[in-house]
């Protein structure tokens, strides 16, 4: 069954290509139609993501407040949960939805140079064997390395990007440093196995990397525009109006001559 479903999407790839003749194009093709799907999940996820950000103060100040009492804490965290409508588990989910059609797209681009004996994919003159991998390209000059190289950061950088832009506005700065160093730690792991990994590999993991990142800083500008229109509506509250009454000075009458 699953090896059905990975021809299945050599077939679509395959499609595209015979249409615009170029393997890279068509990759990237049908991962911006794989994006497209997994649009709503993504949304989702990145919506769950904000409301852990603005979750993640009072979470703290709990910590802060009973630190010898897991139990006080998980009730209180409980309330939290239920007054603003958060779901922990709700960020999960999306992720585990999608990651079948990913492993299956990432196992046929790994795939891709047995599938048709004596065949080049290529991405027009940018990247010229798509089955090569980056180390295979340092051994035949830098020349040749480069672009293999450019994919390679993209790579890594696509997995340190989107928590450096998710910590920008994190006041924490020790929550900012331990996430930074996360990251730095995950892009050199990713560095390492992209040193191993197809080109045609590298591209699809970039282009929908980059296209994630897109459509998340889009839904994380329209969850803080809603917090600001709610922010305002709770600001225009009714306020008796403050009448500033002077008294005017009386005139002086002039006084009655006896």
């Amino acid at each position: 069954m699953w090896d059905i479903f990975k021809d299945w999407i050599f077939d679509i790839i395959q499609f595209f290509y015979n249409f615009c003749h170029d393997w890279g194009l068509a990759i990237i093709i049908v991962t911006i139609i794989f994006r497209i799907i997994v649009a709503p999940l993504m949304h989702k996820q990145a919506k769950s993501n904000y409301a852990m950000q603005k979750v993640q103060p009072k979470i703290q100040a709990l910590k802060d407040r009973f630190p010898d009492d897991p139990t006080r804490q998980s009730q209180e965290m409980q309330k939290i949960y239920a007054e603003m409508k958060f779901n922990p588990l709700a960020g999960c989910l999306p992720m585990l939805l999608q990651m079948p059609i990913f492993i299956a797209l990432f196992q046929v681009l790994r795939e891709m140079g047995d599938r048709i004996g004596g065949g080049t994919y290529s991405f027009y003159n940018l990247v010229p064997n798509l089955v090569t991998t980056p180390s295979q390209a340092f051994g035949e000059g830098f020349g040749t390395f480069v672009p293999y190289l450019i994919l390679m950061i993209i790579f890594a950088g696509a997995t340190f990007l989107p928590m450096v832009l998710q910590q920008l506005k994190t006041e924490n700065t020790q929550q900012k440093n331990q996430t930074l160093m996360m990251g730095a730690i995950m892009s050199l792991m990713m560095l390492w196995i992209s040193w191993g990994s197809p080109a045609g590999v590298l591209l699809f993991w970039g282009a929908s990397s980059l296209i994630g990142i897109g459509q998340n800083q889009l839904t994380l500008a329209r969850c803080r525009a809603a917090d600001r229109r709610k922010e305002e509506e709770e600001a225009l509250v009714v306020k008796p109006i403050e009448v500033n009454v002077t008294r005017k000075e009386k005139k002086k009458r002039p006084k009655k001559k006896r």
